[in-house]
């Protein structure tokens, strides 16, 4: 490759500005490549990200062939709902991990997607594996954008981590989240936002005495931010409630915990729900005796919008409900 005119005065600031498009090499993957001395000017190994380059330079990049991943390929049922040479989305069925892991080696979604490309992949930072750029619990269902290479998982990394994609959940909470309950307004990192809107403000990290779990705290932890809305409120009086929760952050539990801290924990949720109890005689009996049955937290990852990180494209997707939590409903609708 030659640098073009009026170059940056980095090294790696000029290759990520002047790399063609079709090497699909992030500054990431370039930055890694400096480092590993594959960078080289007139027969001179360039390993200083911040050397100087000038306009009309030669610069050869020695990319090496993808290494093969340590992850074996397993053919499993795979719900694409759209794929092109950069990305790939997929609805996650609840109960699938996404990413192996010691407990779980096998059967997760990245072995999946190892299979559904069958060796045809560019790569992430030079290993033939699927890019994660955010996940979902295991017991939770709903859509990811998975990257296929380079310059995907990077252009995709930066907009989560700006929260720029959208991202709408849809959950069954105990009892309801009533704006205009006291209660509610009194709870720590709670307000109410225009349009019944509830803002839950915290931070996050992990609990004081149990390592698997999130906890709230003020002043230590990751910043997060989760809106919620009730669509829809089940019995008499109020005990389960369909609400839409819009991440403006995306951290580990994130809503689960938030709306547990808000005294509306998941239902089904062995974790975050507590203990709370549906009132007897409150729902049909029908109702009482599934929700009693719903042995996961019902959340489901309903949208997900984000622009491509190559073609600039604005795209959205969205998933319906899965059977389990949609039948779930129609039981506490009867």
């Amino acid at each position: 490759m030659t640098i073009g005119a009026e170059p940056p005065s980095r090294l790696d600031k000029a290759l990520a500005r002047d790399v063609p498009e079709d090497a699909a090499l992030s500054r990431t993957r370039l930055a890694k490549l400096i480092e590993e001395g594959a960078v080289c000017r007139a027969g001179e190994v360039l390993t200083n990200p911040k050397g100087n380059v000038a306009e009309g330079d030669v610069i050869e990049i020695s990319v090496p062939e993808v290494a093969e991943t340590h992850i074996e390929a397993e053919r499993l049922p795979l719900d694409v709902r759209y794929e092109d040479d950069d990305l790939i989305v997929v609805m996650k069925p609840a109960g699938m991990v996404v990413h192996p892991a010691p407990g779980t080696p096998s059967g997760t979604l990245v072995n999946a997607l190892l299979h559904h490309f069958g060796g045809k992949l560019s790569g992430v930072g030079g290993v033939g594996r699927p890019g994660i750029v955010h996940r979902i619990d295991k017991d939770t269902s709903g859509l990811l954008v998975i990257a296929k290479s380079d310059r995907a998982h990077h252009g995709l990394a930066e907009q989560f981590a700006a929260h720029s994609v959208e991202r709408l959940y849809l959950a069954l909470v105990h009892g309801h989240p009533d704006p205009a309950d006291p209660r509610l307004r009194g709870v720590r990192g709670v307000s109410i936002e225009p349009g019944a809107v509830i803002k839950v403000t915290s931070d996050l990290a992990r609990h004081k005495t149990d390592r698997q779990k999130q906890a709230v705290f003020f002043g230590h932890g990751k910043h997060a931010i989760t809106r919620a809305r009730v669509l829809e409120v089940f019995g008499t009086p109020p005990q389960v409630s369909l609400v839409e929760c819009r991440l403006e952050t995306g951290r580990t539990h994130q809503i689960r915990v938030h709306m547990a801290h808000a005294g509306h924990g998941l239902i089904g949720d062995p974790v975050y729900g507590g203990r709370r109890k549906v009132a007897k005689g409150a729902l049909p009996d029908a109702a009482m005796a599934q929700l009693a049955a719903f042995d996961r937290q019902a959340l489901h990852a309903a949208v997900l919008g984000f622009d491509h990180p190559v073609t600039g494209e604005t795209i959205r997707f969205e998933a319906a409900l899965p059977q389990d939590m949609d039948e779930l409903i129609t039981s506490l609708r009867g």
